[in-house]
């Protein structure tokens, strides 16, 4: 590889070591080519990459920092701008691996980021959230089954559109999925979740393999085009991370719930569930499906209040 590779270049080069030696998910691809775009834009994508130095680095993320949206409001958050700055670093680390020159790494720090917290919500709402949906039709038993799911699991909403028939044990109630970085954990569901599952499957009189699946009338497929396998009718129908989206919201809304809720949400309230009822936070990790305990030590609020509760009580 040549030592005075081009930026551009460079840059093509990483991505491409990221998904064929790195293994590295199609999300975090796009993620780091959208984050190192903005580099190459900043510097110019003819600049060699022995070139770009420290004070290029800081220009850069001045840049980041200043960036404007259309009303004049910042466009990156600190938190987004940090992620700019990670992907430039394993840009780096890739670059001096392949002893090509560059700026050590080591010499870009971080900034500090805002400790994070976390929204969820409390029992009330999510009994007001549930009751929301109306379960005489079998849109409507879908919707109860995946929100059901949602909170039973705190799968990610990418883990549970994926969700195949034959994944699931409802008799066991539990089931394998695989995460975020090709990690396979167990994941458990709870009665109520189960039995809506069940009842949904118990309507359909399709074959098709996604656990969820959309009811609308679409345009009907040709037969000649489905046997052809020139249509795959169960990733045409599978249920979509958008449609997820919409219903959550729609069935807060209707719920009445002020709120800004999500999928992720419910994530967060499965946590929190857990760690208000004695769960220790290793335990958390390992259903969330973190990598690191650093993720999951997000929800240490949820234990300082159980701590400083139980303080209140036993201590005079």
């Amino acid at each position: 590889m040549s030592k005075s590779l081009q930026l551009k270049e460079a840059v093509q080069k990483f991505l491409e070591y990221c998904e064929v030696t790195r293994n590295q998910s199609l999300k975090t691809l796009e993620n780091y080519n959208h984050y190192l775009a903005r580099l190459v834009e900043f510097c110019g994508a003819q600049k060699p990459v022995k070139s770009v130095n420290i004070e290029d680095i800081n220009q850069y993320r001045i840049f980041l920092n200043r960036l404007k949206d259309e009303n004049g409001e910042p466009l990156l958050s600190i938190k987004t701008q940090g992620y700019h700055i990670i992907a430039l670093r394993a840009f780096l680390k890739y670059l001096a691996k392949q002893d090509i020159e560059c700026i050590s790494p080591e010499k870009i720090e971080l900034g500090k980021v805002p400790q994070r917290s976390v929204d969820f919500l409390e029992r009330e709402e999510l009994n007001r959230l549930f009751a929301s949906i109306k379960k005489d039709n079998i849109s409507g038993m879908r919707d109860y089954a995946i929100l059901r799911t949602l909170y039973s699991t705190g799968l990610r909403i990418s883990e549970l559109v994926k969700l195949d028939k034959e994944m699931i044990n409802l008799e066991t109630r539990e089931f394998r999925v695989l995460g975020k970085g090709g990690k396979h954990r167990i994941v458990f569901l709870s009665g109520e979740a189960a039995l809506a599952i069940a009842a949904y499957l118990n309507l359909r009189r399709d074959s098709l393999k996604p656990v969820f699946v959309n009811h609308g009338r679409g345009k009907a497929e040709k037969e000649e085009d489905i046997i052809a396998g020139k249509v795959n009718l169960n990733e045409k129908r599978r249920i979509s991370p958008t449609m997820v989206q919409y219903l959550v919201r729609n069935y807060a809304r209707k719920a009445g719930l002020v709120k800004k809720v999500t999928p992720h949400k419910l994530r967060h309230s499965f946590a929190t569930e857990l760690l208000k009822n004695g769960a220790d936070l290793r335990s958390v990790q390992e259903m969330l499906g973190h990598s690191s305990i650093t993720t999951t030590q997000i929800y240490t609020h949820v234990t300082n209040q159980r701590l400083k509760e139980i303080h209140d009580r036993f201590h005079n």
